[in-house]
């Protein structure tokens, strides 16, 4: 595949170090350093410009582009390379956006922009910290299928109710299944890739990747973490767009959800769009007043400040006072591991998320829904499967020890409809299969299923 990607800065950057090993890729940006850097990190073709110029397009040659992916800061820029460019080709265009309201006129049928995906990285944040708070210890929540089948990646605490059973004794679920367990081997070692059997005994520090319906997997989270466990007094650090979604996402959800804002017009703007809230006019990272509010009792304490310094003097504050669970929005994508190396429990990326989902789209061609697992080591493809398909028509066992190792069916849905596989399932044509895949044997299960 041919792709030409406008703007060099972290997510840009992200991608093509992503494709750059499968794919021709292009790099198109405008700053000269950023260009020195992407070419210095990986083996591709940069040019120095501007990517609404069509000459700079034409440099790229554009025309024969399979994937344009417009990544800047800007986003009227990226708007306008996505039309740019599919009026100059056929290529698929993928624009990435910061404010919702872009996304939202975009999904009107009569208002595309040129435009064929559009990423919006705010709300994308918002979704990936409501689905991680929403189920204590997850590290990763997915949806397919339409919603009808979730994936989910546990962080197994110590002293947890499943810690030292097996699968078989912990998988007490009729719509769970357990794709795979994903353990520390060593302090310089890769950690290892396990598909269990029912025999797999769970330990403490184990990521386990489940596959089922979304009751069943709030069900096996209640059995990592007692119900006592479940979060209910949330606090959000700071009004901005990312706190905005969150907050109007987690009240949906039948939160009420306290919100710290320190600008009194965007203050009294919150508390007229958040009815659900509570809205209160200060420093997030103002130590006497978190006291006052007791923040030191909450359940969940939500970083989604101005920049990455006030996002970690905030946590750090919340967590030295006593919250629970702290979760930071971190911009800068180096920092992600060191915010939760110094206490943050969850550090949320909006760039290497925006990243990842976009990265997704040149993943399969046939795949309806993709997510990483563990950077890129597995994946989780949504299929559906067509009469040439190694599973159409047989059983789960019989397909199964046709597959490559590191393979696991982890759930099926027919007519929107959720049935868990077991070795007796009759796949049938027009199924969706989701599936968990070690990416070491990801073209091979591509090119059969």
């Amino acid at each position: 595949m041919y792709i030409v990607i406008v703007g060099a800065g972290e997510v840009g950057s992200s991608i093509a170090s992503s494709l750059a090993s499968d794919h021709d890729v292009v790099v198109i940006d405008r700053d000269p350093d950023r260009i020195d850097e992407v070419t210095y990190e990986s083996d591709l073709m940069a040019i120095t410009g501007d990517g609404t110029d069509m000459d700079v397009l034409r440099e790229a040659d554009i025309i024969e582009a399979d994937l344009v992916i417009a990544s800047t800061d800007d986003d009227h820029t990226n708007i306008v390379v996505s039309g740019t460019a599919k009026a100059r080709s056929d290529a698929l265009t993928i624009a990435r956006v910061k404010k919702p309201q872009y996304l939202r006129t975009w999904n009107r049928a009569d208002a595309v922009f040129g435009v064929d995906f559009m990423v919006c990285t705010d709300l994308l944040a918002a979704e990936t910290i409501v689905g991680v708070i929403g189920l204590p210890t997850a590290q990763d929540v997915d949806l397919f299928a339409e919603g009808v089948v979730q994936m989910t990646e546990f962080v197994i605490p110590d002293g947890s109710p499943v810690s030292g059973q097996t699968v078989h004794e912990a998988d007490r679920f009729d719509a769970l299944t357990f794709a795979a367990i994903i353990r520390e081997t060593g302090e310089n070692a890769r950690d290892e890739i396990v598909i269990p059997s029912g025999e797999t005994r769970i330990c403490p520090g184990d990521e386990v990747v489940v596959i089922g319906s979304p009751a069943s997997t709030r069900e096996f989270s209640s059995t990592i973490a007692p119900e006592e466990d479940r979060p209910r007094e949330v606090v959000i650090g700071g009004g901005g767009e990312i706190g905005f979604q969150v907050a109007r996402l987690l009240s949906q959800r039948g939160f009420s959800p306290r919100v710290i804002e320190h600008d009194e017009a965007r203050a009294r703007w919150l508390a007229e769009n958040l009815p659900d809230a509570t809205v209160l006019e200060s420093d997030a990272t103002d130590r006497a007043f978190l006291e006052r509010e007791n923040i030191g009792i909450t359940d969940v304490f939500i970083a989604t400040l101005e920049n990455d310094q006030q996002n970690l003097l905030a946590s750090l504050l919340a967590k030295r006072l006593g919250a629970d669970r702290v979760v930071s929005v971190v911009e800068t994508i180096a920092f992600a591991d060191l915010f939760e190396q110094v206490g943050v429990d969850v550090a949320v990326s909006p760039r290497d998320a925006t990243a990842e989902d976009i990265t997704k789209f040149t993943r399969s061609r046939r795949a309806e829904n993709v997510s990483l697992i563990d950077g890129d080591r597995a994946e989780v493809l949504e299929v559906e499967v067509t009469a040439e398909s190694l599973l159409s028509g047989q059983e789960i066992a019989t397909s199964a020890a046709d597959l490559p190792p590191g393979v696991v069916i982890g759930a099926l849905t027919r007519a929107g409809s959720l049935i868990t596989p077991r070795g007796d399932t009759v796949v049938e044509v027009g199924d969706h299969a989701i599936v968990f895949v070690d990416s070491d044997h990801l073209d091979d299960v591509n090119a059969i299923i």
